[in-house]
């Protein structure tokens, strides 16, 4: 398995002069998040990662967890390292001080989580789960509620978890059949049975709080009559059973020791969170926090393959170089000579490097979001953060896929091989673009809901963004032809959505057939954009290896990875027609 070292010098080049997070937190007025503070949780929380979640990942991958009658054990270790992480504080590092929580930024919370999810994903799940079910409680739950459940699940004394999904419905959740009938004290007896909960059962905490969609007697039809519930493992107020119970975990391709469980509800004890037949607009603000999440996986999984890879490549002797024996000592060469591994081990970098820096910026949104003291600041970010969740969903797990794809490949045979642990990242990021909402469907969010539905208003409000960049920087001496690229792709993007939005109105089927391109081409302009960033935040740098290494690497975005832009624009204008032309008998074999 690699051994995972957090990339200190990356994230601290981003927090310091890419995105200056120190002015950023002065401005909300964060001030706990004192430089020193962002420094000892980078430290701190590297050691915890490296030293002891790392060691659980490849063991946690080959025992699985364990599912007898109803009751879920995780794997050897895991449930220590929850207790030490919770010991620690990390539990509540960006959790709400009245409940117990540190209060630091959102973004510091997204910081340590990508060093949690690199260094082990299937644990993760478990306090990632938590933070979601949080968040959702914190913004939609009760004054009682947030009472009863928000301090246990700040102490990590309880986690959570969200049900949605059920066996004959995943994305059409107005399909559900989980009922809720109103009881004589106010509560609801909640019958039904959920798929696919991860850590919906296991050993690590007391309690799990499961946050539950199911309808009224009385509901609408579809996903106007859905609402939400809290649902208990154990009573809160008398620690006795509720009637929900596992009634087994998946057997998994990936994530082998993350708990994926199907819960049955049978009459169990729930609470109405925020209004009723309102409850997907509840669940939106876990699926959100969720969806971020997800796509970190594809940076956290990258980043992991990348460390693996490297040093593999440096030390693995095959064949000469092209040019000439680099290595006349040995009997070959290492293969980090050769064009195509660089080729590999370059896409990985750039990717990883470009996916850290959306992360970021994305952090500093969630900040604003839910810090700043101006109400225009405030809207400004959560419309960007509107568009930007399903590109940061669906861009950062696919092309994270891409990256261990390009970690086992660098291996060659040895990379199919468990013992390397090559092959586990590449089927822990497999899951990525699927659960939290497919990558497809967060095309058809991010192309018909946030940029036609806001009639461009959305799109306007980041393209504006690279128009002021482009505009500052167009005379840049080293960087102007780049900046200039850039430039002609935004203006590009604009027109683009004109198109498919003029062909919409004749033809819905235009927006399903051009939305997963469409999201892609926007994720790589968006990353050239940060790209461009980091090249110019790295010329003032007085590392000039650091320097001329993220120049080289920003070199290679544009010239190698970039022109893909034009596949997908390509592939955007060309319709729905192809696509639909084909009778659906003539699929059957």
């Amino acid at each position: 398995m690699p051994e995972y070292k957090a990339p200190l010098r990356d994230m601290r080049f981003l927090i310091d002069n890419v995105f200056d997070f120190h002015r950023h937190y002065a401005a909300l007025g964060a001030t706990d998040a004192s430089p020193d503070m962002v420094s000892a949780i980078l430290e701190e929380g590297a050691k915890f990662c490296e030293n002891v979640l790392a060691p659980l990942n490849r063991s946690g991958d080959e025992e699985g967890c364990h599912f007898d009658n109803g009751v879920v054990t995780t794997p050897k270790g895991f449930k220590e390292a929850f207790a030490q992480y919770v010991e620690g504080g990390w539990h509540g590092v960006a959790a709400d001080p009245a409940y117990g929580g540190q209060g630091l930024p959102q973004s510091l919370g997204l910081v340590l989580s990508e060093m949690i999810g690199s260094s082990n994903t299937s644990w993760g799940m478990y306090p990632g789960l938590t933070h979601g079910a949080m968040s959702a409680i914190h913004a939609h739950g009760t004054d009682e509620q947030k009472a009863t459940f928000l301090s246990k699940l700040t102490a990590g004394e309880w986690t959570g978890t969200m049900c949605l999904t059920e066996a004959h419905c995943g994305t059409d959740l107005g399909l559900i059949k989980t009922r809720a009938v109103p009881q004589a004290d106010g509560r609801y007896a909640i019958t039904g049975s959920k798929i696919f909960i991860s850590a919906g059962e296991h050993d690590m905490s007391a309690n799990i709080i499961h946050l539950v969609l199911a309808k009224l007697p009385d509901a609408p039809a579809g996903t106007k009559g859905i609402s939400l519930f809290i649902v208990p493992k154990f009573h809160a107020d008398s620690g006795e059973r509720n009637a929900v119970y596992c009634g087994s975990i998946e057997h998994k391709m990936g994530i082998k020791a993350s708990a994926t469980c199907v819960l049955n509800f049978d009459g169990a004890t729930g609470f109405l969170i925020g209004e009723a037949n309102k409850g997907l607009n509840c669940m939106f603000t876990m699926m959100n926090h969720a969806r971020l999440g997800t796509g970190m996986q594809g940076l956290c999984n990258g980043e992991a393959s990348f460390q693996g890879a490297i040093k593999y490549a440096n030390d693995r002797l095959q064949m000469r170089s092209l040019t000439g024996a680099k290595t006349p000592e040995k009997a070959a060469d290492p293969i980090i000579v050769h064009p195509d591994v660089r080729r590999m081990l370059l896409t990985m970098k750039a990717f990883n490097e470009g996916n850290r820096a959306l992360t970021y910026f994305t952090a500093q949104l969630l900040d604003t979001a839910h810090l700043s003291s101006d109400a225009g600041q405030r809207q400004e970010a959560e419309d960007l953060l509107a568009f930007l969740t399903p590109i940061c969903k669906a861009f950062m797990s696919d092309t994270g896929l891409e990256v261990t794809h390009h970690g086992m490949q660098v291996f060659g045979g040895h990379g199919y091989i468990r013992e390397w642990g090559m092959e586990q990242l590449a089927r822990d990021a497999r899951i990525a673009p699927i659960y939290e909402g497919t990558n497809g469907i967060q095309a058809l969010d991010l192309l018909g809901r946030k940029v036609l539905g806001s009639q461009g208003k959305l799109l306007r409000g980041f393209t504006k963004i690279v128009h002021k960049f482009c505009a500052a920087n167009a005379e840049h001496p080293q960087l102007k032809a780049y900046v200039e690229q850039l430039n002609q792709l935004n203006q590009q993007w604009g027109e683009l959505t004109v198109k498919v939005g003029m062909a919409a109105m004749k033809n819905p089927d235009e927006v399903g057939a051009a939305a997963v391109d469409y999201l892609m081409y926007s994720g790589y302009i968006i990353l050239a954009y940060l790209w461009l960033r980091m090249a110019i935040a790295a010329q003032a740098q007085d590392d000039a290896e650091f320097a001329n290494a993220k120049l080289a690497t920003c070199e290679f975005y544009f010239k190698r990875l970039l022109p893909r832009t034009a596949t997908h624009r390509a592939a955007v204008e060309a319709g729905s027609e192809c696509l639909m032309a084909l009778p659906a008998q003539m699929f059957a074999l």
